[in-house]
């Protein structure tokens, strides 16, 4: 073959491999200042801005921040400390719940949702209410390295109920998140385990960093190191059966958070890496 007939071959399957993929869906919309290196959590605001957090080591603060990624301006928490900030939820009322349950070693005992109301948020220093709560089956601080299930950043609201997805650190992997639900009230509560979903066998694309419900109630989003799993909120009655799609984002940044803008649409920030990050996308859902 000729050097001609060569580069006409190599510029076709280049073409080729360039065609629509689910990475081309996902749109960068802005970046966080540098005063933000990582966003933990994120949630849609009544007005359709968004709600960020930080991490631990991170203010006890949240962000109100536009679909630029700038921020608007920002509130401290009262009655709140940021050991492990993770995720934000919200309910219909606009009530804001800020999950402090990020448990990398497995070794907390002092699990707790902050539960700001929406009246709060209005003022300069929002009171935060606790919701503190306990894992039923975690026995040992931290368990064996086959049990560590309790570390956690995925929560979502539904119907007066809170519901944690934990994110998987277990050795070997076994691929699953463990669901739990409490009340949406202040209080001390044991958390009720309603079941073991099976993601997927990779550990680094497979541990839940996220998750949020569409407005209309009926699709569950939960966010992964480069993917998306989407499973319908009936499920939540009978998790062994749930179904689950999967979808490829093929991005190599620290995708931390997702929260739902419309039904068929969810926002999702990363945190700054080695690979970059410290943006915002949209991703829109067939």
């Amino acid at each position: 073959m000729n050097k001609f007939a060569i580069i006409a071959l190599w510029v076709m399957v280049q073409g080729c491999a360039q065609s629509p993929t689910q990475e081309s869906k996902l749109k960068q919309l802005g970046k966080f200042p540098s005063s933000l290196k990582e966003v933990s959590g994120m949630e849609t605001t009544q007005d359709g801005n968004l709600w960020v957090i930080e991490d631990s080591g991170n203010k006890d603060h949240i962000y109100k921040v536009n679909h630029k990624a700038e921020v608007l301006y920002s509130l401290k928490i009262d009655h709140a400390k940021n050991v492990d900030w993770e995720e934000l939820t919200t309910d219909s009322l606009g009530n804001l719940y800020i999950g402090d349950f990020g448990n990398n070693a497995n070794e907390r005992n002092d699990l707790v949702i902050y539960k700001v109301d929406s009246l709060q948020l209005t003022k300069k220093e929002p009171n935060a209410k606790k919701i503190a709560f306990a894992y039923p089956e975690q026995k040992d601080f931290p368990p064996k390295t086959d049990s560590l299930y309790f570390d956690t950043e995925g929560m979502i609201h539904w119907q007066g109920q809170l519901y944690i997805f934990t994110k998987n650190r277990t050795r070997p992997y076994s691929g699953k998140t463990l669901v739990y639900r409490v009340p949406d009230k202040e209080g001390s509560y044991v958390a009720e385990f309603l079941g073991a979903l099976f993601l997927c066998e990779d550990q680094n694309h497979c541990s839940v960093t996220s998750a949020d419900i569409s407005p209309d109630g009926t699709t569950i989003a939960l966010l992964s190191y480069g993917k998306l799993f989407l499973l319908n909120s009936t499920a939540l009655s009978n998790i062994p059966e749930t179904k689950v799609r999967t979808i490829e984002l093929h991005q190599m940044t620290q995708i931390e958070s997702v929260c739902f803008l419309d039904n068929k649409t969810v926002m999702i920030a990363d945190e700054q890496n080695r690979f970059g990050g410290r943006k915002l996308y949209k991703f829109q859902l067939d």
